[in-house]
């Protein structure tokens, strides 16, 4: 396409959002000869306008959030122009989305979560649900979507999707598995793990209240009994279960394929050493089975003749042998014992068919020890100030010493490989080593005179494990706030991260950078429309219109449009907000029509959690930037998981109630 075209075709695509846009604008105005009230049409239209702007992505979410509150805002300079006595949002109102609840808890959790993996307890957990499930996406899903859905079901559920974020992070550097194929699972189980028990979700918390509010109404006979702590369980597991099952099995359909940028630095790593030094060695994992050859000899019998190159060892029931200290040329090779192996895989073939080794297809043992993120290839340099230089690797007993495993050795313009006894060669000032080498092995090189690092893109992953018991002991004070007393959740988690701060588990501008700002803009700059559209009368107006049509129908269809209604409010307003207008009108309409008024209002409180479609629940919000999600990602995956929302949950509620 030529550049004339593109920009033909640039403009015409604006010119076709533009009429889309004054479109949209204009139903809504053309609803205000059919609403009862100009606010009513003003706010409806509004609401339109961000459907579409979500929907199309004209601009980036955030900026129509953002678009969006200032709109609000400017409705109380145009109120006469507009047909309104005054704005549709209290101006004084307007920006208290930035000191919301919910935006303070989510800069909160995103601290503490920060906090937790900076002392490597998420790398651990990491590590352990890679042994379990591999690098299967199939395995890995329902072990970390399972997982949160869990912790979700006793906390916030934007808390529980905040704590895994990191794990899940880890887990796709380490497993080269997309971002994008583990976050959005991973955070509509933990919606759906707020429906588990009844202080899993703030509507569920807020029901019984409610309950006992109508109850203040009704006649001693009609009065509602209130829910018990477990008496959404099965409800909240089935939801669950069909999350999970969901996208194991049309997860490679629904979710986005981008690529991992740990995926990409690392092939492109690999392609610069077989460029420069003709290097083309990959890293394995092998087993030695009972009956090998290979049991009783040391690593120095093997390396050299076979061309491979042992850099982590482990043996059933021990911890994993690698870097400093380690490993050295004596050790000796039993039965059972993993190897972690750098070499060509034409060598390594020989070495396995010689020995009878087992070739692992994926790493397992060392997913964790050998992730590019922990570990990978290097240059280092000999400068003339070497105490290395006319020693040999062998001499210093380079990979005990340092903690790296020569692969290569580069002098006067050629590269020698293993296998041509480059270990026995005696140092010169300016050989450059190509080594494997864990990074934080390679950090401490940095420091060391007798080398110079080459090698400066590569993870500098500073954790402080020192730091753990400080981090434990807020992460708890945090935690137990949260489910033992009622001071607010953003005042809870912001103890957590400030004690995160003040312990020295984090900078301060560590905290800063752990916050994503672009979510704090999007819920923040959102929740003036949810006030203007509950303060106007909208919410009532579109429920009233809505259980006019349906109001003969039968019980459960009754039943179920409800549920949509909550399904929707809850898309552009609080799910608190929805709870506390759908309720009260779900209990009359109950009564109204002879079904149980206390199931109608359960049914209100479960669908305020089916918020998939776009990213305006917190929990969408906070993973929306780490996968590289767009508004119609969410679309295309939380359609279908809408609508097995609301089968599943009228299909349970009917069965047990």
């Amino acid at each position: 396409m030529t550049q004339e075209q593109h920009k033909a075709t640039t403009k015409e695509r604006i010119k076709k959002r533009l009429a889309s846009v004054i479109l949209f604008i204009m139903l809504g105005v053309f609803l205000a000869y059919e609403e009862p009230t100009i606010e009513i049409a003003w706010v409806t239209a509004i609401l339109l306008l961000t459907i579409y702007l979500f929907a199309f992505e004209i601009v980036d979410v955030d900026i129509a959030a953002v678009s969006i509150m200032v709109l609000l805002g400017l409705t109380s300079l145009f109120a006469p122009i507009m047909g309104l006595e005054k704005g549709l949002v209290d101006p004084n109102r307007l920006f208290d989305g930035f000191s919301s609840n919910a935006v303070m808890s989510i800069i909160a959790v995103m601290i503490i979560g920060a906090g937790l993996d900076k002392t490597g307890i998420m790398s651990k957990v990491a590590a352990f649900i890679l042994n379990v499930g591999g690098t299967s996406e199939k395995r890995i899903i329902p072990i970390v979507s399972s997982t949160v859905a869990f912790i979700s079901s006793f906390m916030q559920n934007v808390g529980a999707a905040a704590l895994f974020l990191p794990v899940v992070a880890r887990i796709s550097a380490r497993s080269g598995l997309p971002m994008s194929r583990l976050l959005m699972p991973m955070g509509f189980c933990a919606i759906l793990g707020g429906t588990v028990t009844m202080v899993g979700s703030s509507p569920l918390i807020l029901l019984n209240d409610l309950i006992l509010t109508s109850n203040s109404a009704l006649p001693a006979d009609q009065q509602m009994q209130t829910w018990g702590l477990f008496s959404v369980t099965p409800i909240g597991i089935a939801l669950v279960a069909t999350g999970v099952i969901y996208f194991v099995i049309a997860g490679r359909f629904v979710l986005p394929a981008t690529k991992s940028e740990s995926s990409t630095s690392g092939s492109d790593a690999m392609k610069y050493f077989h460029d420069v030094y003709g290097i083309n060695y990959e890293l394995f994992e092998v087993v030695i089975p009972d009956d090998s050859d290979l049991i009783g000899m040391q690593l120095d019998d093997v390396e050299t003749i076979y061309r491979v190159r042992v850099i982590a060892t482990k043996l059933p029931g021990q911890e994993t042998r690698v870097g400093p200290g380690a490993l050295d040329r004596d050790t000796g090779l039993q039965a059972g014992m993993v190897l972690g192996v750098v070499a060509e895989p034409e060598d390594l073939n020989h070495f396995i068919e010689k020995y009878g080794l087992k070739r692992r297809d994926e790493l397992r043992t060392f997913a964790e020890a050998l992730a590019s993120t922990k570990a990978g290839i290097a240059e280092v340099v000999i400068p003339p100030s070497s105490k290395l230089i006319g020693k040999s690797a062998r001499d210093v007993w380079m990979r005990k010493t340092y903690g790296i495993a020569m692969v290569g050795l580069h002098r006067d313009g050629e590269t020698m490989h293993e296998g041509e006894d480059i270990r026995n060669m005696p140092l010169h000032s300016g050989d450059t080593l190509v080594v494997h080498t864990t990074w934080e092995t390679l950090m401490r090189l940095e420091k060391d005179p007798n080398f110079v690092v080459i090698t400066t893109e590569y993870p500098r992953e500073e954790l402080r494990p020192q730091k753990v018991v400080w981090a434990g002991i807020f992460f708890s004070i945090a935690l137990s706030m949260v489910l033992f007393t009622d001071i607010r959740l953003s005042i809870a988690l912001l103890t957590g991260a400030i004690g995160m701060v003040l312990s020295g588990v984090l900078t301060i501008d560590e905290a800063y950078e752990a916050v994503s700002w672009k979510t704090v803009f999007l819920l923040a700059s959102l929740i003036p429309l949810g006030l203007a559209v509950e303060q106007t009368g909208t919410a009532k107006w579109i429920a009233d219109q809505t259980l006019s049509v349906v109001g003969d129908m039968p019980i459960w269809v009754i039943q179920l449009s409800i549920a949509g209604l909550a399904t929707f409010f809850t898309l552009v307003m609080s799910n608190v907000g929805a709870t506390v207008l759908l309720v009260p009108l779900a209990v009359n309409i109950a009564r109204g029509v002879g079904a149980d008024p206390a199931l109608f209002a359960l049914t209100v409180a479960i669908a305020t959690s089916n918020s998939f479609l776009i990213p305006t629940h917190q929990v969408n919000a906070l993973t929306m930037g780490p996968g590289g999600y767009r508004v119609p990602d969410f679309m295309r995956a939380g359609s279908v998981m809408t609508i097995l929302f609301l089968i599943v949950m009228m299909i349970m509620l009917n069965l047990l109630y």
